[in-house]
């Protein structure tokens, strides 16, 4: 197979990995664009970072400093089906926690009681589960 047609069916994987759910789309996050400076991203777009899938909760063009890892303002990272992720402070309403989200904070489970949720848990919002 030459580069040619390589580019080809690579556009055409894209293309059709954006209809997976995303517990399909974690199992290839390779499937997914790769982040790379100056892309230009749009709000729901699937972009993969360091082997992690990540959802794009901003329109904007990519640039260095503003990689998914460090800008929750501009992707939230994707969790796997029964993963409980690590609470991370909210910057707004694009990443705020909805009513039943579950996160792990200072050694304990915590579930949203409330939708937009902005608050750290054990302060105010969050039910301790256990």
């Amino acid at each position: 197979m030459n580069r040619q047609t390589a580019i080809k069916y690579r556009k055409q994987i894209e293309q059709a990995a954006v209809s997976l759910p995303d517990q399909d789309a974690l199992s290839v996050p390779e499937l997914f664009p790769h982040w790379r400076e100056n892309m230009t991203v749009s709000v729901d777009d699937r972009i993969c970072y360091v082997d992690k899938l990540y959802r794009v909760v901003q329109a904007h063009t990519t640039q260095i400093g503003w990689e998914p890892d460090i800008t929750p303002a501009l992707f939230t990272e994707i969790a796997k089906p029964g993963e409980i992720p690590e609470w991370k402070q909210p910057t707004g309403a694009q990443d705020a926690y909805a009513k039943g989200d579950k996160v792990r904070h200072n050694d304990k489970v915590w579930q949203s009681n409330t939708d937009n949720n902005v608050w750290e848990p054990g302060v105010y919002g969050w039910d301790e589960v256990v």
